[in-house]
């Protein structure tokens, strides 16, 4: 089953580990492991967030991943400043692109990133801290269709009645 973003709920911010008189604590277990919160970079901030972009986008290209849309989140969620959506062309082009991205951000330094999906190959989801990549077959990234979701326009404060 795809990973969805209330998977990830329990680590989308520092806050999901503190327990505060009369809020209930909730920790998601999946096969009998906590979720661990993954911080944003060391070096937070725009820089690196964009530097860590630059180095996605090349491992994507040089993996000849297809249709590579990058969409600013800063603002809209906690999760991230980034998210990259792509497609492979099969299952076995989905994880070798993911695979391969994986070791590019070992070996710049960017440590290792959380990783959901990758033994089915249908959608792989990889969370560096700054930056969420979503590797999809081209099938099940149109019927989720996160793009759209994500890239609808920024509602001003007080429009809404």
């Amino acid at each position: 089953m795809p990973p969805s973003m209330s998977d990830f709920r329990s680590w989308e911010s520092p806050s999901c580990c503190s327990a505060k008189k009369g809020k209930t604590l909730t920790t998601v277990h999946s096969k009998g492991k906590a979720h661990v919160v993954i911080p944003k970079s060391p070096e937070r901030g725009a820089d690196a967030a964009d530097r860590a972009l630059e180095l996605v986008l090349a491992s994507l290209e040089d993996s000849k991943a297809e249709d590579i849309v990058t969409i600013n989140i800063v603002g809209k969620s906690a999760l991230g400043d980034y998210m990259v959506v792509v497609s492979g062309r099969s299952n076995r082009h989905v994880a070798a692109i993911s695979e391969h991205l994986i070791s590019d951000l070992k070996d710049e330094g960017f440590g290792s990133p959380r990783v959901e999906g990758l033994e089915a190959g249908d959608w792989v989801l990889i969370d560096t801290g700054d930056i969420i990549v979503h590797v999809f077959r081209p099938e099940i990234r149109e019927f989720y269709n996160i793009e759209k979701m994500w890239a609808a326009p920024d509602i001003e404060e007080g429009t809404l009645h």
